[in-house]
């Protein structure tokens, strides 16, 4: 290089200092990552409360959410002294309970099932103030033949407000998952929630179904839910049907402060299948 060329490559170098490196969205509005977690159902149904501990502090995910039914073994039934050590391991961990999830639901013809299912959501409450759970997950399930849509729509409500008033009381928030072949309609979860009177310890469970595609779209149908979201389910990230992009941009500039759980089917090799998860949730926050 010449020694007139070499002096002025050095002139530029102070320019090229004052360049500012873009940052990601997220880096600049200064906002903390999503939360992520993963439910039991169905990459890890069978797993022990140690060895969810275990894969999950590996894959670096935040909490999980323990479905019934699953090896856990998490469920009503367990004595206080259980309780106490379910717990005790989970708050000597890096992974929280973000969650307990149910099958409890409102929709029956049958006023007998119906407070039978209410009664249960309230041991579930019960369960979730002893182990530190923030919520419990419930969840719509269709629409009952030769019963008005309008009727099941309200009656489900008004059982979400009974449980939202008892779990209000413990510390706790009702879930109400976007579930359901009929019900999993967006603006029918928002007419229960109207129905509900909108309790405050009523949260929605945004399930990630194609149904939030229809009705308008995903903007219309996320608008609805917006200010009720508590929790989200996620399936596999590389769905390219879903707009995945689309509702975590969405749930970052809300600032949302629940969990993104991976509800995601069992695999031979879960931890890296989980370790990948988390990487795709992470690109698409811009982390």
């Amino acid at each position: 290089m010449e020694r007139r060329d070499f002096l002025s490559s050095l002139a530029v170098l102070p320019a090229l200092a004052a360049v500012e490196v873009p940052q990601s969205p997220r880096a600049t509005a200064g906002r903390a990552p999503l939360k992520l977690g993963t439910v039991t159902y169905n990459i890890a149904k069978d797993w022990d409360v140690p060895t969810i501990i275990k894969n999950l502090t590996e894959a670096e995910f935040d909490a999980v959410e323990l479905r019934t039914t699953h090896k856990h073994g998490v469920e009503t039934s367990l004595s206080p002294a259980a309780r106490a050590e379910v717990r005790k391991q989970f708050e000597g961990s890096a992974v929280k309970i973000g969650g307990l999830g149910t099958t409890c639901e409102f929709h029956s013809p049958d006023p007998a099932v119906v407070r039978k299912n209410i009664d249960e959501t309230k041991e579930w409450v019960k369960l979730a103030q002893d182990l530190g759970s923030p919520s419990v997950k419930v969840r719509p399930n269709g629409l009952p033949k030769d019963v008005p849509e309008e009727k099941t729509l309200e009656q489900i409500g008004k059982s979400l407000a009974e449980c939202g008033a008892f779990a209000g009381d413990h510390g706790v928030k009702i879930q109400l998952e976007v579930h359901g072949t009929e019900t999993q309609r967006v603006p029918r979860i928002r007419k229960i929630f109207d129905y509900g009177g909108n309790h405050p310890a009523v949260r929605a469970c945004w399930n990630s179904n194609q149904t939030d595609l229809l009705d308008g779209g995903f903007d219309a149908n996320f608008k609805l839910l917006r200010d009720q979201i508590g929790q989200v389910h996620m399936r596999d990230l590389f769905l390219e049907e879903y707009p995945w992009r689309a509702l975590v941009t969405a749930l970052s500039a809300m600032n949302f402060q629940g969990y993104c759980f991976a509800e995601i089917p069992e695999s031979a090799d879960p931890v890296r299948v989980l370790k990948y998860f988390r990487g795709m949730f992470r690109a698409y926050q811009n982390l």
